[in-house]
């Protein structure tokens, strides 16, 4: 499939002949509404239908049939004559020959950027965004925002939650996809293009990414396995099984009457946890076979590239809103469901003077969107040039937010429901007791404890979601709506986070005579082979540390870099001036000042306090203790702790290191030529004139009038000429 950036550099050309063709967007629809098909020894041509300005650009990719720059370009340029006139025959060659001549004038030009001629686009805008979302809402907005909402001050925690999306979290966002889309590279060829000494920034995301996918598909192959048994009746979760005893006796499992049906299943039947991470006992075959299916699936929906995981996305992205919907309505209409909603969203205040609050929505906003991933820079990179990233970013970032909430009403109306039931047998059963006079050890029922008790993780969809589910008529179908969406969920996210991979790879050229879907098959059944410690009774503990530090510290770190690197060394009003040609506007100032100042000040914030709070809380895992039924917090192992800081730092060490070995000559990351891009089409289009800073961004940015950028440092000697002195 052609690229953007080949159609653009074929736009270029077509200039020379069309000068009165101004826009990029109408050059595209000039290429794609009509073609001829170079053959029988000089030109032959077909119908055309006729040339409509359209100022939408257009992200599909040309047929593969019409590759001959020489004839077919020129071709679209023609009006069709009436037929049979000579003249206009006559007038058609001469106007093909001088195109032909032209472009054999500019060969050099277009033979340097075969590179780049490779790379994919997206069919649609509607495709990006749709793929853009489902990698950006993930399991995260179903089952952590409402658990971090409830415990952390209700309504209250929306005040730090959106503080945290404006000064931390949309400008990251803006900030990745305006440089994918400028430099049109995975993350290793942008960080390596804005200076040679950075490309360990697109390694570390890659590396980060790579180790997230890995643990990241083992909550797919679990919703794999509960979506297997919902078509069950009854569903297996709903009651404890029975064990038959020596004197051929029936009983309940102790161990399930102890916890609950649901908490046995997915421990005991699931898991199959043991009672600790030293002990990892026998191999989970269920849990390898749901593992094999759930990265076959991922390598069938990644091999073809973008343009059939973006067809997916129509599915996979749309599927979970329609779910949240289905179980909105039914979810309100359930006894309890307006005392769930209420505790989530009735605000405590007094919650706000805690700075752990705030920790936790920053660190929140952070990883709902996906960030330092890598996987948005390689999305962003397959768009067009021209295309408006700004308002993809505050979209995305958004209707990502917007999700969170939305899937808190619908979590909590469940939770509430199920809280209310459970407060209605425990005020019966002491009124029962009453009743017989037996007013000794009475049970205590309290419907906010109840609320409260709900959990976050996995402990919320598979035990607490799951119990709620059991009790609702029909339980077998929502049980099937429930898991597909948040395999859905997972899956989209699981996208995204391997496209960085996979970008990275192909950009590096690790492997330059093999093919992309080689590259993702090796990829998959690399992860495939590794999961398997998953596979076992401590590979849910192993899942936990793995998720607790492999993707929390680094991502922060390399999103520190990135915005130190944009600010401070590729320069904010370079950046700026790129965003400008792109999108036609200029980044306001509060975007700019975010870039330099208050992003990378509250990433630090978050780090250090971060790194504070795992020294003095310590870190802990929930192990399930067979002979209670419940689980109990146990510290992690040595081995454990030196597993963890090998994760974190096998991913950020990347960054000094290639740095280093580049002061000594090493190249880790080889060079590579910028990938075309038309900015003198960009700039004609957009009527780009050179931007003169206000002495506000002098003052604030350090921006000169000269074009360059200083630290903020004070800085004496003779006053700047203005750009209009200077013209004079």
């Amino acid at each position: 499939m052609a690229n953007t950036a080949q159609l653009l550099r074929r736009q270029s050309s077509r200039d020379i002949v069309l000068k009165s063709q101004k826009s990029i967007d109408q050059l595209e629809l000039r290429e794609l509404r009509g073609r001829l098909v170079p053959k029988e020894h000089g030109v032959s041509h077909h119908h055309h239908t006729s040339l409509h300005h359209h100022h939408q650009p257009l992200y599909g990719a040309t047929n593969q049939g019409f590759m001959s720059d020489a004839f077919d370009e020129s071709s679209e340029l023609e009006q069709e004559p009436p037929f049979g006139s000579d003249a206009g025959t006559s007038k058609t060659k001469a106007e093909l020959a001088a195109v032909v001549e032209q472009q054999q004038q500019q060969q050099d030009i277009v033979e340097g950027e075969k590179e780049g001629e490779e790379r994919e686009s997206w069919d649609s805008k509607i495709m990006f965004l749709l793929a853009t979302i489902g990698y950006a809402v993930g399991l995260g907005n179903v089952w952590r925002f409402p658990y971090l909402a409830q415990k952390n001050g209700g309504g209250a925690f929306l005040v730090p939650y959106f503080i945290m999306l404006c000064i931390q979290g949309i400008p990251i966002f803006y900030l990745e996809l305006a440089i994918g889309q400028r430099l049109r590279k995975g993350a290793i060829g942008v960080w390596s293009q804005v200076s040679p000494y950075l490309g360990g920034i697109g390694i570390s995301s890659a590396v980060v990414s790579f180790i997230v996918a890995l643990y990241y598909n083992t909550i797919i192959a679990w919703c794999l396995i509960y979506l297997l048994h919902s078509f069950e009746s009854p569903l297996p979760w709903a009651d404890c099984p029975t064990r038959l005893y020596k004197n051929y006796t029936y009983d309940h499992e102790p161990e399930c009457v102890a916890s609950s049906p649901t908490q046995f299943y997915w421990y005991r039947t699931t898991l199959q946890c043991s009672e600790s991470v030293d002990l990892p006992e026998s191999f989970n075959y269920h849990m390898a076979i749901a593992l094999i299916v759930s990265w076959f699936l991922v390598y069938i929906c990644m091999v073809q590239g973008i343009t059939s995981s973006g067809k997916i996305v129509y599915m996979t992205a749309i599927f979970p809103y329609v779910v949240l919907i289905i179980f909105f309505f039914r979810g309100i209409t359930l006894k309890g469901a307006a005392d769930g909603v209420a505790h989530l969203f009735t605000p405590r205040w007094e919650t706000l003077l805690d700075p752990v609050v705030w920790l936790e929505a920053g660190t929140q906003i952070f990883f709902s969107l996906g960030l330092a991933f890598g996987g948005l820079i390689a999305f962003s990179s397959y768009n067009p040039a021209n295309n408006n990233c700004y308002r993809d970013a505050i979209l995305v970032s958004l209707t990502n937010c917007g999700t969170s909430m939305f899937a808190g009403v619908v979590v909590f109306a469940v939770i509430g429901f199920k809280a209310t039931a459970t407060f209605d047998r425990c005020t019966e059963e002491r009124a029962g007791l009453v009743a017989q006079n037996r007013t000794h050890n009475l049970p205590i029922c309290d419907l906010e404890q109840e609320l409260a008790n709900s959990a976050s993780g996995t402990g919320l969809a598979f035990i607490i979601f799951t119990e709620a589910i059991n009790q609702f008529p029909g339980a077998q179908l929502w049980a099937v709506l429930f898991f597909l969406m948040l395999f859905t969920l997972g899956i989209d996210s699981q996208f995204g986070t391997l496209e960085g991979v996979v970008t990275s790879l192909v950009d590096m050229k690790l492997f330059p005579n093999l093919p992309k879907e080689y590259i993702v098959g090796a990829l998959c059944l690399s992860c495939c082979i590794i999961s398997m410690c998953f596979a076992n009774g401590a590979g849910s503990y192993i899942f936990q540390l793995m998720d607790s530090f492999a993707g929390n510290f680094p991502l922060l770190i390399i999103a520190l870099f990135e915005c130190l690197s944009i600010s401070y060394i590729y320069g904010v009003r370079r950046f700026s001036d790129d965003i400008e040609m792109m999108t036609g506007s200029r980044p306001g100032f509060y975007w700019m000042f975010c870039w330099k100042y208050l992003s990378p000040c509250a990433m630090v914030t978050i780090l250090l306090a971060s790194f504070y709070q795992l020294v003095t809380e310590g870190s802990s895992y929930p192990a399930w203790i067979a002979a209670k039924g419940a689980t109990e917090s146990m510290e992690w192992p040595h081995w454990c702790i030196v597993i963890a800081f090998a994760l974190i730092l096998s991913s950020i060490l990347w960054i000094p290191l290639v740095a280093l070995l580049r002061l000594c000559g090493i190249k880790v990351v080889e060079d590579s030529d910028p990938a075309w891009f038309p900015e003198a089409e960009l700039k004609e289009v957009h009527g780009i004139v050179p931007h003169e800073p206000t002495e506000l961004e002098r003052s604030v940015f350090c921006f000169n009038m000269d074009g360059t950028e200083g630290m903020c440092c004070p800085k004496y000697g003779l006053p700047e000429k203005s750009l209009e002195e200077e013209e004079e």
